[in-house]
């Protein structure tokens, strides 16, 4: 007698189900890595170039042992996203090479997300948050913008999911995989020295039993990172930004509590009535967690607090939400925990609250960076692309370029050879010490006034075509809101130079253009210093202070 057929074993349906049931983490992951890959790939190009993506891959241009020289001695920050500024810029990937690198590292950090929630909760946390910081305009944002935040993002996860192998599997191997990803963190950002410190107070609160062989690893670590150390002081000798740089500045508890809050805004959504909500959930969450992760969460979050009350004593600070962009995972995860904790009776409530909460962290990126979502301005690109082929056809390889204009990028994209030197706009010091530098005679002077730039008191896509005084020492262009200016004649000396940067930063302050103040500031101080009132370079550098 024929003996019945086993069919359930090739029943796509069942095998579907199984596979739903073993690995509905990794399958949600995969969509959520896959719906951010597919955005960021979109929009790589959507937002408008920025000053800083031109600064990365024009120090790219350099040799490898110029970069690190740059970087180590001159300039300060972020080795490790420098040198990937140089790979792209000598593949001559250019601008769309630099934010796929950062596009990567943000959709590679999504993974990393899901295995801290998994070691911190359990599959449904994990998934929850790793949605969540998907859809945070934090990542979202940071995954297009070509400079190192979402590597820091990736290396900081790596480095607190090394500490906590270490912590459980004990043994030398991986202790030397966390250093390995410690020492990438703090080559990638100085804020890199918080998450190290929040990771000490960590073990010593929650594992204090093993403190001895964390001793060992934590002190490799700081030896290794010397160098980093090193450059991170560069850095804030340049700015003396401390542990700051760019936002408002920190002067008290007060002052920090209110930066928290928007931090807290961009790495979820800043509407308060949503925030405080997140805010609710991120509470509960954290009343519901186990302890361990308790304590992680207060290190992350209070030691940058307690830094920042701190550093008022020595310096103004003055972060920026992206600062903190390795808070985000851990936000995540205890506002995934509150969600699952107000809807423990009601199951169907948690992927109500995660849609809403993602729906909300959408629109608030949008509303934060419309040109992320909406592209820039049609009028605009075609001026830019207009002002690029001017400037790759008219500028020869010893002219002068005054800040780190994203139109520089354009020229560079259709002429190779185009000018390396750039005067940064708000560094006196190094700008004097690149003119020094210059073979004489100095070449031709060439800057650029964006009247659409987001610090004018008016924007426009149409700048009036005027010139500097007198006109006869200045060529003048303009292309849609770029007023490109180039000297008739070399500059000559560095005396020469500043003297026309002076006159071009006037006409930028009749113009309403907001960079105009600091640039000038810039010209004033190297121009002081080159007349001998600055004893040294370092003595103008403490003046700035």
């Amino acid at each position: 007698m024929t003996q019945p057929l086993e069919t359930t074993a090739h029943d796509p349906a069942a095998s579907a189900s199984r596979l739903l049931a073993q690995h509905w983490l990794w399958l949600g992951v995969a969509v959520a890595c896959g719906a951010v890959a597919g955005f960021l790939g979109h929009q790589l190009l959507a937002w408008p170039p920025h000053e800083d993506e031109t600064l990365a891959l024009f120090v790219g241009r350099d040799s490898f042992a110029g970069v690190v020289e740059h970087v180590t001695r001159e300039r300060g920050g972020a080795p490790l996203h420098f040198l990937f500024a140089w790979l792209v810029s000598h593949a001559g990937l250019g601008l769309e090479g630099l934010r796929a690198v950062s596009a990567a590292f943000a959709v590679a950090s999504l993974p990393l997300v899901a295995l801290l929630g998994l070691r911190l909760a359990d599959r449904r946390v994990a998934l929850i948050a790793t949605a969540l910081a998907g859809c945070s305009w934090m990542l979202l944002f940071h995954g297009v913008y070509g400079r190192m935040y979402s590597l820091f993002l990736c290396t900081s996860l790596l480095a607190w999911l090394g500490l906590l192998r270490a912590l459980d599997r004990r043994g030398a191997g991986a202790w030397a995989l966390w250093a390995a990803a410690m020492l990438a963190c703090v080559a990638t950002h100085p804020y890199g020295a918080l998450v190290l410190v929040s990771q000490a107070v960590f073990v010593a609160a929650a594992h204090r039993h093993r403190l001895r062989e964390a001793a060992i690893a934590f002190g490799a670590v700081l030896l290794a990172g010397v160098p980093f150390w090193l450059t991170d002081l560069v850095l804030a000798g340049r700015f003396d930004v401390g542990v700051g740089g760019g936002g408002g500045r920190l002067d008290g508890p007060s002052d920090v509590a209110r930066y928290l809050w928007r931090t807290a805004g961009d790495l979820s959504a800043g509407w308060w009535p949503v925030l405080l909500a997140t805010l609710a959930l991120a509470t509960l969450g954290l009343c519901t967690v186990r302890r361990e992760t308790r304590v992680l969460a207060a290190a992350v979050v209070g030691v940058p607090a307690l830094a920042f009350v701190a550093a008022r004593f020595g310096s103004s600070t003055s972060p920026e939400s992206r600062h903190l962009i390795f808070v985000l995972p851990v936000l995540a995860i205890l506002v995934a925990a509150g969600i699952l904790r107000v809807s423990r009776r009601a199951p169907a409530l948690a992927p109500v609250l995660t849609a809403l909460l993602l729906a909300a962290e959408v629109a608030w990126a949008w509303e934060r960076t419309p040109p992320l979502f909406e592209w820039e301005p049609d009028a605009r690109q075609a001026a830019r692309s207009e002002a690029g082929a001017y400037l790759a056809a008219s500028s020869r390889s010893d002219d002068i370029l005054f800040g780190y204009e994203p139109l520089w990028l354009d020229g560079w994209e259709r002429e190779p050879g185009f000018p390396r030197t750039v005067l940064p706009r708000a560094d006196a010091t190094l700008a004097l010490r690149q003119l020094r530098r210059g073979e004489r005679p100095l070449g031709h002077g060439v800057w650029v006034i964006d009247g659409s730039d987001t610090g004018n008191a008016e924007h426009t896509l149409a700048i009036e075509e005027r010139s500097p005084r007198p006109a006869t020492a200045f060529d003048v262009r303009a292309f849609g809101p770029f007023l490109v200016i180039r000297t008739s004649a070399p500059t000559g000396t560095p005396r020469r130079y500043l003297y026309l940067a002076a006159r071009v930063q006037l006409l930028g302050r009749s113009l309403g253009v907001g960079d105009a103040d600091i640039n000038m500031r810039t010209v004033e101080r190297a121009e002081r210093a080159r007349r001998g009132y600055a004893s040294s370079e370092r003595s103008l550098s403490s003046s700035s202070r």
